[in-house]
């Protein structure tokens, strides 16, 4: 990273630091605000309790209409110390219930007050969600992740700090969008990170998904992470951060591209089958752990996928993290393997209600 990406980098951090700071203090006024009200009413009543002995709702009352002028006669006639007390209480608080009430009514007016009770909402669902996927950033390629997470039913959270891309988000979860810096672990934790199965970085700038990669590995250790990368030597250092996957859509674009200059039909066949293509076919994998307990320690043959729910199996990963296409019916199912399986929708989900 030159000196110019890190300048460009931490004055849009100082930006977003400054509107979250103007946020916070006008937030702040309207508690300001509220108190002010319930201090000068505090006195008012107070006040014509002791120096003209009203009871609480008569002293009430004319605090009321001292405060908002309305021009009401008196509850009851004022001596000279009520006259007195009464005009330090109309010249103190015209000012001050003005500002109180302007304040309020602006916070109302720009829609801080719904965008309050919206992120209340938004926290709240959060809250409730177990082994979903975080996503940091809703450029073109958040925006192509969750539209594969979404085909998939599979819930996840968007971290965006861009209000008007946040405004144009509209998919199936599109009440759980957060504004905010997903560099930072507070926004990760009520994104739920804790809780999730999966994190997925697409920020513009390696060196914030390297923050991201970091933060989310030391607050998750199990979660699953992919980040984006731009530059060559970036996936070694993402990956030494804690990341599972680093995809580099530069190249992996360019290295299609060509296959399908060399190799058309095949990669076709390939989108095809990934779900790219179409929506009825599935590639899944079957872990060891999420088999019934009678299917467990028993080899390809014994499952008979194949015949029970129409599903191939196509690949197999070892205990040791190898690879093997095609494995043979001899092949046992132990722990810390995988089955890949292709099938359409309707054989993926008799499979899963057969063996899983």
């Amino acid at each position: 990273m030159n000196i110019k990406d890190f300048v460009e980098q931490y004055n849009s951090k100082a930006i977003f630091s400054f509107n979250n700071l103007l946020s916070y203090r006008h937030f702040q006024k309207v508690y300001i605000s509220i108190f002010l009200i319930l201090l000068i009413v505090f006195i008012g009543v107070l006040g014509f309790s002791i120096i003209e002995h009203y009871n609480f709702l008569d002293a009430f009352y004319m605090t009321i209409i001292t405060v908002a002028t309305v021009g009401f006669q008196e509850v009851h006639p004022l001596d000279d110390a009520g006259k007195i007390f009464t005009t330090f209480l109309i010249i103190t608080s015209f000012g001050t219930f003005a500002y109180a009430i302007t304040s309020i009514s602006k916070y109302v007016l720009d829609g801080e007050f719904n965008l309050y009770f919206k992120n209340l909402k938004v926290n709240a669902a959060i809250q409730k969600l177990e082994d979903h996927v975080i996503i940091c950033g809703f450029g073109r390629n958040g925006k192509q992740a969750a539209h594969v997470l979404k085909k998939h039913k599979t819930r996840f959270v968007v971290i965006e700090q861009k209000k008007d891309i946040i405004a144009a988000i509209n998919h199936q979860y599109s009440d759980l969008v957060m504004e905010g810096d997903a560099t930072l672990d507070e926004v990760l934790m009520k994104a739920g990170i804790h809780k999730a199965k999966a994190l997925i970085t697409t920020l513009p700038f390696d060196a914030d998904n390297l923050f991201i990669v970091l933060s989310a590995r030391t607050l998750n250790p199990k979660l699953t992470i992919i980040s984006r990368a731009s530059e060559d030597n970036s996936d070694k250092k993402l990956k030494v951060a804690g990341a599972n996957n680093v995809i580099m859509p530069d190249k992996l674009g360019g290295a299609h591209m060509a296959s399908l200059v060399m190799k058309p039909d095949v990669m076709e066949f390939m989108d095809y089958i990934t779900g790219q293509g179409t929506d009825n076919i599935r590639l899944e994998e079957i872990t060891f752990a999420t088999l019934k307990p009678e299917f467990q320690n028993k080899t390809i043959k014994d499952l008979e996928i194949r015949n029970k729910s129409g599903a191939n199996i196509i690949g197999f990963k070892t205990a040791k993290g190898e690879y093997i296409i095609n494995p043979s019916a001899e092949t046992k199912i132990i722990p810390d393997v995988k089955l890949f399986v292709l099938g359409t929708t309707e054989q993926i989900l008799k499979l899963k209600e057969l063996f899983a």
